[in-house]
């Protein structure tokens, strides 16, 4: 269920990198425990976001939460189907479910971030 190809974070987050940006989304578990999502309040293109920002917020039937940026640099592209279909992060957590690019500054901040192994083993301490 956690692809072996994505960074994670410890807030729940998941990294792809395509290039010199990566995509940014939530994981199947974040999806799972926030229920069903019904709203993504996403940035604005060429925002400048550091490590740990708040750049979108998520609604559930539940309650509403952030995603934070798991590496510095600026906003490029959002997945404005999200505007429409928000709850594609329910059905497609890992791909179609992404939420925004961001151009990364430091390609090296994404050895903070853990991989699938130690995302699961973070997981399972929780």
């Amino acid at each position: 269920m956690t692809p072996q190809d994505l960074k994670y974070t410890e807030s729940h987050e998941w990294v792809r990198v395509e290039g010199g940006a990566a995509a940014v989304g939530i994981t199947h578990y974040a999806q799972e425990q926030l229920t069903d999502i019904v709203f993504v309040e996403l940035p604005e293109i060429g925002r400048k976001v550091d490590v740990g920002d708040e750049c979108a917020v998520i609604e559930s039937c539940k309650v509403a939460a952030e995603l934070y940026a798991p590496i510095a640099g600026e906003i490029v592209a959002v997945n404005t189907e999200l505007n429409d279909h928000p709850e594609i992060i329910n059905k497609d957590p890992f791909g179609a479910g992404w939420i925004v690019k961001i151009q990364m500054l430091d390609p090296a901040e994404l050895d903070e971030l853990m991989d699938a192994t130690a995302y699961e083993s973070h997981l399972e301490n929780s």
